[in-house]
């Protein structure tokens, strides 16, 4: 009697070992998916949700320190007033995952690049004429890719409410960078 495995049971242990990697490659796709979408509805989503909840209660726009319709490039994660702001008209502050920046900054993992991402409540020009915008610096290429989709159900940097900052509009979709060789950009969410 021979010791040893057959070719058919090696070819089947084989299988089963593919199984169980690609199983954890598409269980870390699924993980990486889920805090995407976290990040956009509970960071992303709310501080635009907080900006027009806020205009809609109080009949001004929540950046506008001069009191002329216009968001006034607030840095979100290195002032207190505009929380305050949302406090005082009992509106909740959108909470990042930095202890120190009030809801204004949030650390994003991507494939090509971890960085700090920061909020800022600005007038820009945009494809469709000046307006305020929750302009966002230093996000992840590809999570903003996500993001782009999750927001407009389209992937295309020069349209709809979620951009690319600085993108001209373009009555073709244009593509987002290569995120491997552009690791991280700003975007633009219209409020």
């Amino acid at each position: 009697m021979r010791k040893g495995f057959t070719l058919v049971e090696l070819s089947i242990i084989l299988v089963i070992i593919g199984l169980i990697i690609g199983g954890v490659m598409k269980g870390k796709d699924l993980i990486s998916s889920a805090e995407q979408k976290k990040i956009y509805n509970t960071w992303i989503k709310g501080w635009q949700v907080a900006a027009n909840s806020y205009q809609d209660r109080t009949g001004s726009i929540l950046g506008d320190t001069n009191g002329n319709g216009q968001n006034n490039n607030i840095r979100l994660d290195n002032t207190v007033t505009v929380q305050d702001r949302l406090k005082a008209v009992g509106l909740d502050i959108p909470v990042g995952n930095i202890a120190t920046s009030s809801g204004g900054s949030y650390k994003i993992k991507g494939k090509y690049s971890t960085s700090t991402a920061i909020a800022r409540l600005m007038w820009r020009n945009t494809n469709d004429g000046a307006k305020n915008v929750l302009y966002i610096s230093g996000m992840p290429t590809d999570v903003a890719l996500a993001f782009d989709t999750m927001s407009d159900g389209v992937l295309d940097s020069s349209n709809g409410d979620f951009k690319r900052d600085g993108q001209a509009a373009s009555p073709i979709p244009i593509p987002w960078p290569d995120a491997s060789v552009t690791p991280t950009v700003n975007i633009t969410l219209a409020l």
